[in-house]
């Protein structure tokens, strides 16, 4: 169980970072043609969502359902590219110029904290210290996989922001 999510949060993470450093600053802080989120502005929504390390480090307890319970229904979610989501008002971005190298920076940092969750962590607590409205309570297993699946939605998002070339 342990090691489960952590091959496919790692690839995920890595196919992110590979597409913030790929582009120019200026480029990253481009909004689309078709409005939206510029590429840094999706990359920092993403960062601010990894604080959910925090709740990966806090108050848990043992769980009383199947570790995995909500998985399938947070990818069903996710991954519906066909629906439009609104973010938390937490998680949204600024509308200033973001720095790519800070952004990649702080971004790699999270990372690494939520790889070490993975590695170190009984996946299968229940986290006390929030609770998504329509879900409750996750465990950490679903912590995680909710972090995959919503960086793979913000991917897909990314590998397809068409901006002005000029």
């Amino acid at each position: 169980m342990q090691d489960e999510p952590l091959t496919p949060f790692k690839q995920t993470a890595e196919q992110l970072i590979d597409l913030l450093s790929s582009q120019e600053s200026e480029k990253l802080n481009k909004k689309p043609l078709n409005g939206g989120w510029s590429a840094a502005q999706i990359g920092e929504h993403i960062l601010k969502s990894y604080a959910s390390v925090e709740t990966l480090r806090g108050r848990t307890e043992p769980s009383q359902r199947p570790a995995d319970e909500k998985v399938a229904s947070i990818k069903d979610l996710f991954l519906d590219f066909g629906i439009k989501m609104q973010s938390p008002v937490e998680i949204l971005p600024s509308d200033n110029f973001i720095s790519k190298d800070g952004l990649l920076e702080d971004l790699k940092n999270r990372i690494e904290e939520l790889k070490e969750i993975i590695k170190t962590r009984d996946l299968t607590a229940t986290c006390l210290d929030f609770a998504i409205p329509e879900y409750g309570y996750f465990t950490r297993l679903e912590w995680i996989w909710f972090n995959i699946f919503h960086t793979q939605r913000h991917i897909h998002q990314l590998k397809h922001i068409k901006i002005d070339p000029h």
